[in-house]
């Protein structure tokens, strides 16, 4: 692990800030590091309002989406409600028809089937709505390039309202209304809503053509936050007003499925990371292992014993995708070392019988391992299907667009990507990619890194300090849970390793004269060496409570442990 310490803000602004909210200097840096520098960024970040949200018309299109829907509502048409098969697309299918069902009849969702269809508008999901009279769909979390498919449905006289988030190409497809932020040409004040967020602005633009208030939608945030949890968005600005809203619909009323899928949790309060562990898997794990639908089904359900059906069903599918998680990287990771790979720039693997819905979770395994660039393939129809996953710092799908000429298609972003090929170019594909790679992958990029924010001393770890952190949250992607070093760190003779293989450690740490404080760290079991004999060493954590038997307690979450002097 590379540890690497923040920049540290000037002093001037530090100063300023920290007399300005009467907090310490180190408590300031952590501000300041997240772009807040005044006390009104302070008073919003810590107090984030509903009255924070933009106005939905403020989007480029929103007038002709709300006067498309408005306009199908009172001549009676039929509306297809379509997104994609994963978190975010489900939650916003989700979000929209259960909004539009609750003003208006006529509306049914479809999602399309990961395997038969593939990501995105299909040709397949016009043809139903074709077949069966649906004049307007309005897309959730997709479509922003699908000029063809677009064309398609106009020429059978089908309207299309697109809500997406990804960054469009140079031509837009002839859609009735786009409604994307990140246009070139909208100037809608945030630009990092994921798909359900952008759903969430079109029923908010609808609701105020029906005298509705913001506090009338709080109900649908449960939906909203699942979706920025999952799909790794920065937690900033709206995003930030809708996850920590939507936080709060979870743990007070949420809706029954979401409710049937957490009522066995006992933690009393569910934050951002038991959104992204707990639910999001869950709904995740229905596209992967049967269909999406399954995920629509659990979240439009108002009949809690029902909800509680679906989740069950659910929880197998999860329980099915984890079996199949660990299958298929063990016999990854048997197909490296057969091949003797370890020591390569990149991992590419192949097996034509490994399930093509946890090739991406198996890529981020991998990578645990080996820090590299990784693309997991499997056997789709005649061709290979893969999934790519990469390391900080790293663009795999520039990687893939150098090695274009080996692939029928690719699509994706830095740092996930999906591809396929004829079985003939892999071999000569493998090799390309790899050789891409090495050649343009930077050292310090092998390496895992920890950024560090701040270095502090136990003695400053108080009853005020955890207060404070705890209105950081929702913590997520340029808000990221503070990390703290401390050196001159000695256990206090309880190190020991935990878990069937020993693979995590759990010591009681103390600097100087300070109490012991509870640290575990998962993974790190490797490392007990380090605290014996009473040597002082240095430890990069994050500051969490554990509770137990209704006793609450500071622990350290331990992300890396090493000897004074590295």
């Amino acid at each position: 692990m590379r540890w690497t310490l923040k920049p540290k803000p000037s002093e001037d602004k530090i100063k300023h800030l920290a007399q300005a909210l009467n907090v310490e200097d180190f408590v300031a840096t952590l501000l300041i590091q997240r772009g807040i520098e005044t006390f009104e960024d302070a008073k919003n970040f810590f107090r984030p309002s509903l009255t924070h949200l933009h106005d939905p018309y403020l989007m480029k299109d929103m007038d002709k989406a709300v006067a498309r829907i408005e306009s199908a509502i009172e001549n009676q048409e039929n509306i297809l409600v379509f997104g994609d098969y994963d978190v975010d697309g489900t939650t916003a299918v989700s979000l929209v028809s259960s909004y539009l069902k609750s003003h208006y009849p006529n509306i049914a969702t479809y999602i399309p089937d990961r395997y038969d269809e593939g990501y995105g508008i299909s040709f397949k999901g016009i043809d139903f709505a074709d077949d069966n009279g649906f004049s307007l769909i309005i897309a959730l979390d997709c479509g922003i390039k699908s000029i063809e498919h677009i064309a398609y449905a106009k020429e059978k006289n089908i309207d299309f309202i697109i809500c997406d988030h990804h960054r469009p190409g140079n031509i837009l497809p002839d859609a009735v209304a786009i409604l994307d932020p990140k246009r070139e040409d909208c100037s809608y004040p945030y630009d990092e809503l994921c798909g359900c967020g952008v759903g969430f602005k079109l029923i908010q633009a609808l609701g105020q053509n029906r005298n509705e208030t913001i506090e009338d939608l709080v109900p649908y945030l449960d939906l909203v936050a699942t979706a920025i949890a999952a799909d790794i968005v920065p937690i900033t600005g709206e995003n930030r007003v809708l996850a920590y809203f939507g936080l709060q619909v979870i743990n007070s009323d949420p809706r029954p499925g979401i409710k049937a899928l957490v009522h066995q949790v006992k933690k009393k309060v569910l934050d951002i990371t038991d959104v992204v562990f707990i639910i999001s898997p869950r709904i995740n794990a229905a596209g992967r292992i049967k269909h999406g639908n399954h995920a629509v089904e659990l979240l439009t359900e108002f009949d809690f014993e029902q909800a509680q059906q679906f989740a069950s069903e659910i929880e197998q599918y999860n329980a099915d995708r984890k079996d199949l998680d660990k299958k298929i990287t063990k016999e990854a990771f048997q197909q490296i070392i057969e091949n003797q790979e370890e020591e390569r720039f990149s991992t590419v693997v192949f097996q034509e019988d490994w399930h093509k819905g946890v090739i991406g979770i198996v890529a981020s395994r991998l990578i645990e391992t080996y820090y590299r660039p990784t693309l997991v393939f499997t056997k789709s129809g005649d061709k290979y299907a893969a999934s790519a996953r990469s390391v900080k710092g790293f663009d795999v799908y520039n990687a893939l667009d150098a090695c274009a000429q080996h692939l029928e298609q690719f699509g994706g972003h830095m740092y996930a990507a999906g591809m396929t090929l004829k079985a003939e170019n892999y071999k000569t594909f493998k090799e390309a990619f790899e050789k891409q790679v090495e050649e343009t992958i930077l050292p310090e990029m092998r390496t895992p890194e920890i950024e560090i924010d701040a270095e502090i001393n136990f003695s400053d770890i108080t009853p005020k300090l955890i207060r404070i952190l705890k209105q950081f949250e929702p913590f997520g992607p340029l808000n990221m849970t503070p990390v703290f070093m401390t050196t001159e760190v000695k256990d206090t003779g309880y190190a020991k390793t935990l878990g069937s293989e020993d693979e995590h450690l759990r010591l009681f740490a103390k600097q100087n004269n300070s109490e012991g404080i509870a640290a575990i760290g998962f993974g790190l079991g490797k490392k007990l060496d380090i605290t014996k004999n009473q040597n002082t060493f240095q430890l990069a954590y994050t500051i969490a409570e554990n509770e137990w038997n209704g006793n609450v307690s500071t622990q350290l979450m331990l992300k890396d442990i090493r000897t004074n002097g590295k």
